[in-house]
C-alpha cells in the first residue's frame, strides 16, 4: 500500500453541507474504498458546513467569493483564474465538484482539461443543470419517466455533458414524495462519488 505522501491528491470544491465531501473523507480513511488523500477543500460560501467537516478531518480549507470579485469590478474570468491559481498550489491529481454551485468557465478548465469530476443527480442527457431532482420528480408525475438516476462525469465547458465515468438508475416509487426521492438519491450519491473518484484516479494513473 502506498504511503500517505505517495497517494493521489484530491481537491474538493463545495458550496453547502458537504455530505458528499464527508463520504469522500470517510472513504480515504478506509484505503480499500478510496486510495487517495484530500489535500484541500474550497468553498464559495463562508458558512458552508462542509468547511467544518474538512477542518474536523484536518484538511486545509479556503473560501472564495464571486461576489467580492464582482464588487471589486473584476470579471467571472478573473474569479475562475484566481480559483485555478489557488488549486494549482495544492497540486491535485483530481478535482472533485461535490455540490459546487458555480459552472466552471473555459478559463478555469483550460488549467485542468482532463482531471475535474462532477457529481450530478440525473442520468446522462436528462435534466442537465440545476434542480435536476425536482425536474425529474415533476416529469414522473406527468408520466414522462419511470426512473431517474445519478452520474459522475468529467467536466467540460458544456454543462453536465462530459464523459460519463459511472452512472446508476434510481427508480421513482409510486409512494415517493420529493423528499423521499431526494433522500434515496443522496444516499446513493455518497457511494457513487467515492467509486467514481477511484475509477477516475485509476484511469489517470494509466495515462502516466
Amino acid at each position: 500500500m502506498a504511503s500517505n505522501d505517495e497517494l493521489p491528491r484530491i481537491v474538493v470544491l463545495i458550496s453547502g453541507s458537504g455530505s458528499n465531501l464527508q463520504a469522500l473523507i470517510d472513504a480515504t480513511q478506509t484505503p480499500r474504498k478510496l486510495q487517495a488523500k484530500i489535500v484541500g477543500v474550497i468553498s464559495n460560501r463562508q458558512k458552508a458546513y462542509g468547511l467544518q467537516r474538512a477542518q474536523q478531518a484536518g484538511i486545509p480549507t479556503e473560501t472564495v467569493s464571486l461576489k467580492k470579485f464582482k464588487d471589486q469590478g473584476k470579471t467571472r474570468e478573473d474569479f475562475d483564474e484566481s480559483v485555478a491559481t489557488l488549486i494549482h498550489t495544492m497540486q491535485p491529481d483530481l478535482i472533485v465538484l461535490a455540490g459546487w454551485m458555480h459552472i466552471l468557465s473555459p478559463t478555469f478548465l483550460a488549467h485542468f482539461p482532463n482531471n475535474v469530476m462532477n457529481l450530478h443527480p440525473a442520468l446522462p442527457g436528462q435534466f442537465d443543470g440545476a434542480h435536476a431532482i425536482e425536474r425529474a420528480f415533476e416529469a414522473y408525475q406527468q408520466g414522462r419517466i419511470s426512473e431517474t438516476g445519478i452520474m459522475v462525469h468529467k467536466v467540460i465547458a458544456d454543462v453536465d455533458r462530459g464523459q460519463v465515468i459511472l452512472q446508476q438508475p434510481i427508480p421513482i416509487l409510486p409512494d415517493d414524495t420529493l423528499e423521499t426521492l431526494e433522500d434515496r438519491i443522496h444516499k446513493e450519491e455518497h457511494k457513487i462519488i467515492v467509486q467514481g473518484a477511484q475509477v477516475f484516479l485509476d484511469e489517470l494513473a494509466c495515462q502516466l
